[in-house]
């Protein structure tokens, strides 16, 4: 196999001690805090039609997913260890971590909404410059005539706001 095909692996370091596992637990949920206060604010702007204004969220999102992610890596690198020294805190992060996950639901149903609706818009445009693009004929047996492929006009969209 070569470089380009091996997956890169990363390892994380576990927690070692009570003092550290309480620290990764406290970052744990200074991100999923952060996250969650970045993602509401994204849901309130895509619901409020506020498109342009969400997507400014994007790189602040995508900065903390990654902070997320990472965290999530080093607290199952040091599970065990939590689970023996510290249950109570990782209960604490399970409950802490559902509710974010309702959180994310949420959000990820207001973008699958926006997006099927401007889906929609987008589909519903085109068959109209399409209709208006095609010439009505008839055959001769007065049926409506197909349309050929060069009476079919692309659209064109621009995905920047």
């Amino acid at each position: 196999m070569t470089a380009q095909g091996q997956a890169k692996k990363t390892t994380y370091t576990a927690a070692a001690s009570a003092a550290e596992a309480r620290a990764l637990a406290d970052e744990m949920v200074s991100v999923m805090s952060e996250l969650i206060a970045v993602i509401e604010q994204e849901t309130e702007l895509v619901r409020a039609g506020k498109l342009r204004e969400g997507m400014a969220l994007g790189p602040t999102k995508t900065e903390l997913s990654r902070h997320y992610v990472t965290t999530v890596g080093r607290l199952k690198a040091s599970q065990t260890f939590m689970k023996q020294a510290a249950p109570e805190l990782l209960a604490t992060l399970h409950r802490h971590h559902d509710t974010f996950r309702a959180m994310l639901q949420v959000n990820l149903t207001v973008l699958a909404t926006a997006h099927a609706i401007s889906e929609k818009i987008v589909r519903g445009v085109n068959a109209e410059v399409q209709r208006k693009n095609i010439p009505s004929t008839y055959t001769a047996g007065g049926r409506r005539a197909a349309p050929g492929a060069r009476h079919l006009t692309p659209l064109a969209v621009s995905r920047t706001l």
